[in-house]
């Protein structure tokens, strides 16, 4: 890759092309979590944030009606800082001058100016829609002359609450690497293997870390097997994709023997959300919104088919590797990312831990640097779903700036589309492997009672 195209896909800031691009989509910028005074005290009385996404700096804030707003960090007045703001229940008043503004931007009050002057009734704070979806805020920060598309109802959006839990984290790292270590197939071989195989009746559907190791659907000799055994003892994965109006399909097939294929599909949702499953019943939907050029906030909605989800217990968990109330994990490069070199030697392939394998791919994307210098890479053919991805974004970069319409969910006609997307791990006949995930799809929308299969297409 040339550097000018890799800085092309980097750059994030308002007038970026990437950037520009990005903001066209629905991206989440909070979690509801975070104003939760239980997790952050400070909320209790002033439920108001700052919030940082594509390089600019905002203000989150909850009116005692429920509503959240998402307004310009710097004031419409005289461009003070609005993170400093008096919470006053219906809107933020600035200490400055005393301007006052609601959740849509609204001017309420300007109390220094004449008496009936009608100022207020000419300004508008700058702000963004939000909408709340399974339990994050999301906001859309394209230009303000245009309409939103519809939000897009994907599984993890139409789950009920009792069957959906949000999680994230920060990376000090752009945002297109965190998003390229996703999607690829390959890499789940290497960096989470474990040496060794845990009882699988010891893996609980609230566990985290240890999640990755649950059963693959299907049976090799009458037993089941966990998802590492067999992204550890079959490496080579023959990876294909299917476009999408979305984005691409992706299937990972491991041949284990003439009889029997490891199916893996997983998806990939324009331009930064990936799918993959994390049991036969549960899935992983993750989101990568750049902070800045330099860090992004991974976003991951766990949707449950079966039963529902044990939130707390999950929330507790993860909570010992992040630090509050910004969800910036406790490792890093500060610590080596917990390096242990006999724990690489008898227990994981990489030698940072097991139980929280979200090290594991951020040591991955971090260690790259900042910003990944791919005029430096040596692309192979396992890569070839990172190269086509790279290809799709410059297109739409292109063809964005050029006025065409964004591809994929920008669009209200395929937000509006419910297709998932579905995701299978399991073992399946070598010859019948296309029928068969197809069956696990269908078998699982048919069980769920959430779920309607008729409003569903794979």
């Amino acid at each position: 890759m040339k550097a000018q195209q890799n800085a092309l896909l980097t750059q994030v800031g308002p007038q970026s092309a990437c950037g520009q691009l990005l903001r066209l989509y629905w991206q989440p910028i909070a979690l509801v979590d975070e104003f939760d005074p239980r997790l952050d005290p400070k909320m209790q009385d002033r439920p108001v944030k700052s919030v940082r996404v594509f390089g600019e700096d905002l203000v989150l804030f909850k009116n005692q009606a429920g509503q959240f707003g998402l307004l310009d960090k710097h004031c419409a007045h005289r461009g003070v800082d609005l993170s400093f703001a008096r919470y006053e229940g219906n809107g933020l008043r600035c200490p400055f001058h005393g301007w006052k503004f609601d959740v849509s931007g609204t001017c309420l009050d300007t109390p220094a100016e004449p008496t009936g002057s009608r100022l207020k009734e000419h300004v508008t704070q700058r702000h963004y829609p939000v909408i709340e979806k399974a339990g994050v805020i999301f906001a859309w920060m394209g230009p303000a002359n245009q309409t939103p598309p519809d939000f897009p109802k994907f599984d993890c959006f139409e789950a009920p609450t009792s069957h959906s839990f949000a999680f994230k984290g920060r990376w000090n790292a752009n945002w297109l690497q965190a998003f390229e270590v996703g999607i690829d197939p390959a890499h789940p071989s290497f960096l989470h293997r474990f040496l060794n195989d845990e009882d699988l009746q010891n893996i609980g559907d609230n566990d985290a870390g240890k999640q990755f190791r649950s059963a693959s659907a299907g049976e090799i000799g009458g037993q089941k097997w966990p998802m590492t055994k067999i992204m550890r003892e079959f490496c080579q994965p023959s990876i294909s994709f299917e476009s999408k109006p979305y984005g691409m399909e992706i299937t990972s097939l491991r041949r284990m023997n003439e009889s029997l294929t490891h199916v893996r599909v997983t998806q990939s949702i324009f331009p930064a959300t990936f799918v993959i499953p994390l049991s036969e019943s549960l899935t992983i939907t993750q989101f990568h919104v750049p902070v800045d050029d330099e860090h992004t906030y991974w976003y991951s909605f766990f949707t449950s088919f079966d039963k529902p989800l044990n939130k707390e217990a999950m929330r507790e968990q993860r909570l010992q590797f992040i630090s509050l109330p910004d969800y910036i994990p406790k490792s890093g490069a500060h610590n080596r990312w917990g390096f242990n070199a006999k724990e690489q030697v008898e227990q994981t392939y990489l030698g940072m831990g097991e139980e929280d394998i979200n090290v594991h791919d951020q040591w991955a994307v971090e260690s790259m640097g900042a910003i990944q210098d791919r005029t430096q890479e040596h692309l192979g053919t396992s890569d070839v779903l990172i190269m086509a991805n790279r290809r799709v974004l410059l297109k739409a970069i292109e063809d964005s700036q050029n006025g065409a319409p964004a591809p994929g969910v920008s669009s209200s006609s395929i937000a509006n589309m419910r297709f998932g997307p579905d995701t299978v791990d399991g073992v399946a006949p070598t010859e019948q492997w296309s029928d068969w995930w197809r069956a696990q799809v269908q078998r699982k929308q048919e069980a769920c009672k959430w779920l309607d299969p008729s409003s569903a297409t794979s």
